[in-house]
C-alpha cells in the first residue's frame, strides 16, 4: 500500500469520524432546535469558518454556472435537512449506514441527467446494495420508520448534488465550489428556519459553532484526499463512520441493531464496493473522482 493511499485513507477515516460528530451534535441538539434551524446555523457557521480563507482568493470566485451552483445548494441543502432528521432520530449506526447509500442513487441520477451508461458490473451492485436497503427498512415489523425514509431520500438528493459537482468539474475549481454551496446554502436555509425559528440560548451557541467546524473540518479533509487518489480505492474506507457510529449509539444512548439490520448493512457494503471498484477502468483526474465520494449532502 503506497505512501498516499495511506495519508489518503488516514483523511478518509478522519473525515468520517468528524462527520459522526457531527451527528452526535444533531441530537445533543435536536430536542432544543428545529431541524431548519439547525441546517441554517450549520451552513452559517460553516460560511463565517471559509469567509477568512475565501476572501483571499475573490479574483476566483467568478463563473457563467451560476446556475448550477444554484442547483447544487438547493439539492444540497434538502440533502443535508433530511439527513440531519435521520440523525436526530434513528440509531446512529443506521443513519450513518443510510448517508452511505448515496453511491447507489449516482448512477441512476448519471444515468437520467448526463446519459452516462451504466456498466452491467454496476447494475448487479445496485440489486446488492439496495436489498441491503429493503433489509434494513425491514417491513416485517408492520411499520416502517419515517426516518428511514427521509435518511434515503436526502442520501438519493445527495447524490444528485455529487452528479451535478461532475457536472461542473471541468469549469469550476473545488474552491469555487465550495464557496458557493457555503453562500447559497446559508441563503436558502434561511427561508425555513425563519418559519420554524427557536434562538438557541447557553450551550446550544457552542455545539452549533461544533457543528459548524466539525461539518466544514470534513468537507475540507475528503476533498484533499479525494485529490491524492481514486474514488475507487477509497470508497471501503468511508465505512469507518458506521462501524463508529454504531459503537457510539451503543455506548451513549444502549442502542442496539439486530441482526436482519446487519445482514442489511453488509450488503448495502458489499454493494457500495463494488460500485466503486470497477474493473478496467482508467484513474480519472482528482476533479471527476471527488462526486463519487460518500459525503454528501454535506
Amino acid at each position: 500500500m503506497g505512501t498516499p493511499l495511506v495519508t489518503a485513507a488516514l483523511l478518509i477515516v478522519l473525515s468520517e469520524a468528524t462527520l459522526v460528530s457531527s451527528g452526535l451534535i444533531i441530537r445533543m441538539v435536536s430536542d432544543e432546535l428545529p431541524i431548519p434551524v439547525i441546517v441554517f446555523m450549520r451552513n452559517l457557521m460553516g460560511l463565517v469558518l471559509l469567509a477568512p480563507v475565501l476572501l483571499r482568493t475573490l479574483d476566483q470566485l467568478a463563473t457563467r454556472n451560476i446556475h448550477l451552483h444554484l442547483v447544487r445548494a438547493i439539492v444540497g441543502v434538502s440533502s443535508m435537512a433530511c439527513l440531519y432528521y435521520s440523525w436526530s432520530t434513528l440509531p446512529l449506526g443506521q443513519a450513518a449506514l443510510l448517508k452511505q447509500t448515496a453511491p447507489f442513487f449516482i448512477p441512476l441520477v448519471a444515468y437520467w441527467w448526463l446519459k452516462e451508461a451504466v456498466p452491467r458490473r454496476v447494475k448487479i451492485a445496485l440489486c446488492v446494495g439496495f436489498a441491503g436497503v429493503a433489509l434494513i427498512l425491514n417491513p416485517q415489523q408492520g411499520s416502517i420508520e419515517l426516518g428511514l425514509f427521509v435518511g434515503l431520500a436526502g442520501a438519493a438528493l445527495g447524490a444528485t448534488a455529487k452528479v451535478t459537482v461532475r457536472r461542473m468539474h471541468l469549469t469550476e475549481p473545488p474552491k469555487r465550489i465550495v464557496f458557493y454551496f457555503a453562500l447559497f446554502g446559508a441563503l436558502l436555509s434561511s427561508i425555513p428556519a425563519a418559519l420554524h425559528w427557536v434562538t438557541p440560548v447557553g450551550t446550544a451557541w457552542l455545539w452549533l459553532l461544533g457543528l459548524g467546524a466539525t461539518s466544514t473540518l470534513a468537507q475540507l479533509l475528503f476533498t484533499r484526499a479525494y485529490a491524492m487518489v481514486p474514488a475507487a480505492q477509497l470508497g471501503p474506507f468511508t465505512y469507518s463512520s458506521v462501524v463508529l457510529a454504531a459503537l457510539l449509539g451503543w455506548w451513549l444512548w444502549d442502542e442496539t441493531i439486530g441482526w436482519v439490520t446487519v445482514i442489511g448493512m453488509l450488503l448495502v457494503f458489499s454493494g457500495g464496493v463494488l460500485t466503486l471498484n470497477r474493473p478496467g477502468r482508467r484513474a480519472q483526474p482528482a476533479c471527476d473522482d471527488v462526486p463519487e465520494e460518500r459525503k454528501s449532502g454535506r
